[in-house]
């Protein structure tokens, strides 16, 4: 069997940067009238991606001055698999020349409405008009975005301004998960819970419009791929968890070893299928037979290693955490318990899953022995943490039927209340900026479904660039 090797960082799930093509545009006209423009602006081109070097590795086109240079050098773009492209122009360039490239175009795009000069100064001739005139270029290629009905982002800035990286940064890592979004595969193991409705999506709308593709694992993979992980494999999983957690000392040599066995045959059928999130659903793991406790750890570990999660079949949710790892970082499966009027907060949790990245730094995460008599069977290892205090940011997608989908959102801050002994999987109180009462009622008459994923900080802004790469309904409640 092909090793899977356990986390082995305390750094968090490495991202890498955003890669981004730098497109710029400009016409031979200028050649004449200015010799020497071409390599002047090709020049402040690569200026602007070492600015940038930050927010994420630039591929720098070569100045493009017709149809058949644009469209050769976004082919080139296309070939380099990169996120997304930003368009530059480093003079007035008509966009009747890359009109058909933007109409066939499917990268997200930003729009960079910049010039080299921030300033017009009494100095200027018209060779400095000529070097800081993108204004209209980037008007006129707007125009034709429009008229092609593409989604694209348009930042308006000093390029040297903090505030522009700022954006540029928020811009490039939504296009990294729209990317993602559309070679994502979800594995469902075994089906989704019957009668739950909000988790349920026209498979082929979600594929055509956003790009993730639903497919089902049978129990029994898992079965057998749990039979073939190594004793050397299982012991290297059980040193390292015993040197990363708290573990409990009621917690039994089976309890571990089957856990083990499962989360490294999870992640080996992930590998190999090339999923990059999935569900467990607890009735199908129950009613198989031959399972003996629920993955339920094995969700916690793998979110924590960039895996998208969600419970019961969850398709939805468990592509809206891994959009949650690319967009942000640290992306949690949750979903609201609760509401605790008092302190105007919402109890979030779930059945035992959780990333264990978003525990709050002053208590250690334990993994505990815990009786559970979901799915019927013993008892299944859990990671027990409480969130970390402070701004956090839930999201959720709702399918409105056929390709139509809408995000909600919330912010607001996860509270430093008083741990809840009795609870017995990962918690947290999350207190919405707009009052549990608010948010509650827009939530609901948006439609937000019961499971969501969670990023510590505030990240709105984050989502709401993402929804207009991608063509969602954005909701803040």
């Amino acid at each position: 069997m092909t090793s899977v090797a356990p986390v082995d960082t305390e750094s968090g799930v490495p991202l890498r940067k955003p890669r981004i093509g730098l497109l710029g545009i400009m016409q031979a006209l200028y050649d004449h009238m200015i010799p020497g423009i071409t390599d002047r602006q090709a020049g402040y081109a690569r200026d602007i991606a070492d600015r940038l070097a930050d927010v994420a590795d630039w591929t720098v086109g070569r100045p493009v001055k017709d149809r058949a240079d644009a469209e050769e050098v976004m082919r080139e773009f296309v070939n380099a698999d990169l996120d997304g492209v930003m368009v530059v122009l480093l003079t007035y360039g008509p966009a009747m020349r890359v009109a058909r490239l933007f109409n066939e175009n499917r990268l997200p795009v930003l729009l960079a409405n910049i010039q080299p000069e921030p300033q017009v100064t009494a100095a200027w001739d018209m060779a400095d008009m000529t070097y800081n005139q993108g204004i209209h270029g980037a008007q006129d290629t707007a125009n034709a975005m429009v008229r092609a009905d593409r989604a694209f982002e348009v930042i308006t800035d000093d390029w040297r301004a903090p505030a522009f990286a700022e954006r540029v940064d928020r811009w490039a890592r939504s296009a990294r998960a729209v990317t993602a979004w559309k070679s994502l595969k979800v594995g469902i193991f075994g089906y989704a819970m019957n009668d739950m409705g909000d988790i349920r999506v026209d498979e082929n709308a979600l594929l055509r419009a956003l790009g993730p593709e639903i497919s089902f694992v049978a129990p029994g993979d898992l079965y057998r791929g749990s039979l073939e992980v190594s004793g050397a494999e299982v012991d290297a999983l059980i040193a390292w968890e015993n040197a990363r957690f708290e573990v409990d000392p009621r917690l039994t040599g089976p309890e571990r070893e089957d856990h083990a066995r499962m989360q490294l045959a999870i992640e080996k059928i992930l590998v190999d299928r090339g999923y990059r999130a999935y569900s467990t659903h607890f009735d199908a793991i129950g009613e198989d037979g031959r399972f003996r406790r629920l993955p339920l750890a094995a969700a916690s570990s793998l979110m924590a290693k960039g895996y998208g999660y969600g419970a019961e079949g969850d398709a939805l949710a468990a592509a809206m955490v891994y959009a949650g790892h690319q967009l942000i970082g640290e992306g949690h499966f949750t979903e609201m318990y609760a509401m605790d009027f008092p302190s105007d907060s919402i109890l979030m949790s779930h059945m035992g899953e959780g990333n264990w990245r978003v525990a709050r730094d002053d208590e250690p995460v334990r993994l505990i022995h815990r009786e559970l008599g979901i799915g019927r069977l013993e008892a299944p290892p859990t990671f027990l943490f409480r969130y970390r205090p402070g701004p956090a940011t839930l999201a959720c997608l709702v399918s409105l039927g056929g390709e139509r989908f809408r995000l909600v959102v919330a912010e607001g801050e996860v509270l430093d209340a008083a741990p809840l002994p009795q609870l017995e999987m990962p918690y947290g109180q999350f207190r919405p900026d707009s009052g549990v009462r608010a948010c509650m009622d827009g939530w609901l008459a948006a439609g937000g479904p019961h499971h969501q994923v969670l990023n510590v900080g505030r990240h709105a802004q984050d989502w709401r660039v993402f929804c207009r790469l991608s063509g969602i309904e954005f909701v803040q409640v």
